[in-house]
């Protein structure tokens, strides 16, 4: 069972941008972005993480939500 959620969706449509955006201000690929924003990844290094963190303006508790069992 998935105990952590990925928020990454909803930030970037709460600031009303494009996957196409985020992957020119992060510097990532459209296709990395794509995949994380629908939830296709099994994990995320700290290098990405961060880039997404500067772009989006949030930390990782906004882009990730515990959800204990």
């Amino acid at each position: 069972m998935i105990m952590i959620e990925n928020r990454v969706s909803n930030i970037i449509g709460a600031r009303k941008m494009t996957i196409a955006e985020v992957a020119h201000l992060t510097g990532l690929s459209y296709n990395a972005v794509a995949n994380i924003y629908y939830d296709k990844t099994k994990g995320i290094d700290f290098e990405t993480l961060d880039k997404l963190c500067f772009a989006l303006e949030c930390d990782t508790n906004d882009i990730f939500k515990y959800i204990p069992d």
